[in-house]
């Protein structure tokens, strides 16, 4: 199993991973606790494209957890981060929920409502979305703007079961506009990878990430050269992992197995795998 020396920092997903909904997963407390205790750091890495770090960061907190502002890195906040980098004079226009203009606002990054005077469409969760979004979006990038999507979850898990996500909106403006999306910001990207490597600081073999999407979370590992360990708590059965070619270095029920340190050693192990 893994033990807390094997690593420098511990990168956990959000969804599906810590929490769902309202409700911390089991073990997620006395993980992080552990964790800390031995020295090693902790990052937050979600792929949510409704939450700024500063929400993130509260909404952990209200959870019972204690955070760093600068432990957290949404996708959200580096969507605000890539346009200040690469395109500080960027005109956006937004398909996405309120917290997506105002992060970008937050970073100094202008919006805007007409289409036809944008240089690049926005694309985030949006629980308002219509087809009077994908007409306007369309007709932007007809006129020569960038397609950007903040993250490519199609769905997110829920309480009850899932709801779209980003990428369900972005394909239907992507088919709508016959464009292909010019950039994805979130997991599994070398933008996402290189920003964590940045906060981080340390070599790629000395992070492991945590989550629950093998398409997102595990891929980020296994195409830019960190550990992984898939937990059962969110999107993925153990069924589904013989099915797909992105293989986690570990598999847990929860993160109470992460080490292991409340399990009797013959039960940890039904979990553990090295594929």
């Amino acid at each position: 199993m893994i033990k807390i020396e094997d690593y420098d920092v511990y990168s956990f997903d959000l969804d599906g991973t810590i929490y769902i909904g309202d409700r911390l997963l089991p073990g997620a407390v006395e993980t992080l606790e552990y964790i800390r205790s031995n020295g090693k750091k902790v990052r937050f890495i979600t792929n949510s494209s409704n939450l700024s770090r500063e929400e993130c960061k509260e909404r952990l907190e209200r959870l019972g957890l204690t955070i760093q502002l600068e432990e957290v890195v949404t996708a959200l906040y580096l969507a605000g981060l890539y346009f200040k980098e690469q395109y500080p004079a960027a005109r956006v226009y937004v398909v996405g929920d309120d917290q997506v203009k105002a992060e970008l606002h937050r970073q100094c990054i202008e919006t805007i409502d007409d289409p036809a005077k944008a240089t690049h469409v926005l694309v985030g969760h949006d629980r308002a979305f219509s087809y009077d979004r994908i007409q306007h979006a369309m007709n932007a990038i007809y006129q020569g703007a960038k397609l950007i999507v903040i993250n490519p979850d199609p769905i997110c898990p829920v309480p009850n079961g899932y709801i779209p996500d980003t990428m369900t909106f972005a394909k239907a403006i992507e088919v709508a506009s016959g464009r292909a999306i010019d950039q994805i910001i979130g997991k599994p990207t070398h933008y996402y990878a290189d920003r964590l490597l940045e906060i981080s600081e340390t070599d790629p073999n000395r992070i492991l990430i945590v989550g629950d999407r093998l398409e997102t979370d595990i891929m980020l590992g296994q195409a830019h050269g960190f550990a992984t360990c898939l937990v059962l708590t969110g999107v993925v059965s153990k069924q589904d992992i013989p099915k797909s070619r992105i293989k986690p270095d570990y598999v847990i029920e929860n993160l109470s197995e992460l080490f292991a340190f409340e399990l009797p050693l013959e039960k940890s192990h039904l979990f553990e795998q090295h594929l």
